[in-house]
């Protein structure tokens, strides 16, 4: 079960992520966010995630110059773009980098999983998130919010993909059992105030998806 734990700005939280099984853990460099990590402050938690565990870059709609400095500065093993970038920009990335690239899509219907089909070939992994809650919402993802998971139930995968949007320790079993997701993504739910992770709901939250897999 491939689980990632986003969001994480302390090397407690890092570290309880990695006991905890997580096998990814995200940072964002997303200023709006209240999980805004300065480059200086990502490098440190870079530098404290355990053989094994890897590190998702997390950027939103930046620009070349940011993005490579972002990349450049902080070594990841995975970008994830969760804007509205283009195949064409995420593929450009991917190649210059070297990186394993993913996609995050907002999923509002049907239709954004069919539209998901223009990333294939492109990035290494899709992460289907619920869409912001409204027009004004400055944050792509990280809002507590779900999306309607049956529409996951027959589709058709061409890329490897992950579920997040709205997870908690409460649902990621009823999640995994609905759309037999391979990994899980939450931040948000895991927090006791904005930007805050609860080492406690980590554990929960790891220990609930490992045994929503074992048991399918």
């Amino acid at each position: 079960m491939l689980i990632k734990i986003c969001g994480l700005s302390s090397a407690q939280t890092i570290e309880a992520a990695a006991n905890a099984g997580a096998t990814h853990v995200g940072l964002v460099h997303f200023e709006p966010s209240p999980r805004h990590l300065r480059l200086d402050d990502a490098v440190r938690l870079r530098a404290g995630v355990p053989f094994g565990v890897k590190t998702v870059l997390l950027l939103v709609n930046a620009d070349s110059e940011t993005a490579s400095r972002a990349i450049d500065t902080i070594k990841p093993d995975v970008i994830q773009f969760h804007g509205k970038e283009t195949p064409e920009w995420v593929g450009a990335v991917r190649e210059k980098s070297g990186l394993e690239a993913w996609k995050a899509l907002g999923v509002r219907s049907a239709e954004t999983l069919d539209q998901s089909a223009q990333y294939a070939g492109v990035v290494d992994r899709l992460l289907f998130d619920a869409p912001p809650p409204s027009a004004q919402s400055v944050l792509p993802g990280g809002n507590g919010v779900g999306f309607d998971w049956s529409l996951l139930a027959s589709h058709q995968h061409r890329v490897p993909w992950g579920l997040a949007g709205g997870l908690n320790p409460d649902n990621v079993a009823d999640a995994i059992q609905a759309t037999g997701a391979p990994l899980v993504d939450a931040s948000s739910g895991l927090e006791s105030a904005p930007g805050v992770k609860d080492v406690d709901r980590i554990a929960a939250f790891c220990k609930a998806a490992r045994a929503a897999r074992d048991s399918q």
